[in-house]
């Protein structure tokens, strides 16, 4: 039986072009979690676990995620049939709650060793994709009018973005939405603009906020409240003469479950780092297909493995009618692969090689680690 031999965790920290804004965080950097699953057949799994500013986002941290992968997960895993995904993985979702980030990882290491061993890209391992390449939005997120505009014009003009989604919530209602329908006005026609409110504002505030943004010409609002009130996002998203999409309100695919049960956004933002991996992501997107919910290829701004493990899942839908915003290693100044991905004429290229298609740079890899620092 061919074995899994070692899990190795490593923590790399990567400069941005310049500083993300988010309602909870500014981001100066990107934390990335590398994961390396060697098997006693020669062949090594890479998977990536990425969240967005350490604890400001979500329950897990690279440090946490490191810590977990090495003290609880290896052990469950060492040993193991590498050929058999969905032992390991059902080996791990018994004897691990939650930790969906270090999941995401491992079942995406397992899914890429899988792939080289097979020669088979990733996708075909998730029944075969239906698309070469998928649409990518990308983040204004400098929070300066002026500035926004002038990268929206730069993307458009270097044909790598047409949908673009503003990061608001940080400011009072009046000024975000000032901000948002300048620039709305000036890309006209030309682009589609979307609004992220990372779950700020009120009920109250989000009924008045949606019908103006709306007003605006802006074409998606996501999460604009807490995501533990599905019954308030219910409400808004009924309301709302713009589609609102959950996001931060999935946490798990019983939670995809739960929202489409009560009605709660007409939008899934579909996430493999929250769902426990790019398998799992699928199931979210079936319940929401079957609900009749549009789907959205959400990221955590991942580098280059992470967001390959997704946009293979995401190329095997049958829908995908609000795109991708897979742009994670656009925001990266500095590269840990050996062939960056490729973005061309406003999408992301799915690469057909075996696994994921990506090899790593094993001296950035080293250049890059924090326990070099």
């Amino acid at each position: 039986m061919n074995t899994i031999e070692s899990l190795e965790s490593l923590i790399v920290d990567l400069p941005t072009i310049r500083p993300h804004k988010l309602a909870m965080h500014t981001m100066q950097k990107q934390t990335l979690v590398i994961v390396r699953l060697r098997c006693s057949d020669g062949i090594e799994g890479l998977g990536e676990a990425t969240t967005i500013g350490g604890l400001s986002y979500a329950g897990e941290s690279p440090e946490s995620i490191k810590t977990n992968l090495d003290t609880y997960f290896a052990p469950l895993l060492i040993g193991q049939d590498a050929g058999n995904i969905n032992s390991a993985m059902l080996r791990v979702e018994r004897n691990v709650r939650g930790n969906t980030f270090a999941k995401s990882a491992v079942e995406t290491a397992l899914l890429d060793a899988q792939g080289k061993r097979l020669g088979l890209p990733l996708a075909k391992l998730l029944g075969g994709q239906v698309r070469d390449g998928l649409e990518v939005a990308w983040t204004l997120a400098s929070g300066n009018t002026e500035k926004d505009i002038e990268e929206a014009e730069c993307m458009l003009d270097l044909r790598r973005h047409r949908h673009f989604k503003l990061k608001i919530g940080a400011h009072e209602p009046a000024k975000d939405i000032a901000h948002v329908a300048a620039i709305k006005r000036t890309l006209g026609d030309r682009a589609s603009v979307r609004v992220d409110v990372n779950q700020v504002w009120s009920e109250a505030i989000a009924l008045r906020a949606c019908q103006q943004l709306g007003d605006a010409g802006v074409e998606l609002i996501e999460q604009p409240i807490p995501r533990h009130d599905r019954e308030a996002l219910a409400r808004v998203s009924a309301r709302s003469p713009v589609p609102v999409m959950a996001d931060e309100a999935i946490e798990s695919v019983e939670d995809s479950f739960a929202l489409a049960r009560a009605g709660s956004a007409s939008v899934f933002a579909l996430k493999i780092a929250k769902t426990g991996g790019p398998r799992a992501v699928l199931r979210t997107a079936s319940i929401a297909e079957a609900a009749g919910i549009g789907l959205y290829g959400g990221t955590m701004l991942e580098g280059g493995i992470g967001t390959l493990a997704a946009a293979h899942a995401f190329a095997t839908l049958a829908k995908l009618e609000w795109h991708t915003e897979l742009f994670g290693p656009l925001l990266l100044t500095e590269e840990i692969l050996s062939e960056p991905l490729i973005y061309r004429d406003f999408q992301l290229l799915i690469p057909h090689a075996p696994g994921l298609g990506v090899v790593l740079d094993e001296e950035r890899l080293a250049f890059f680690l924090r326990s070099r620092h």
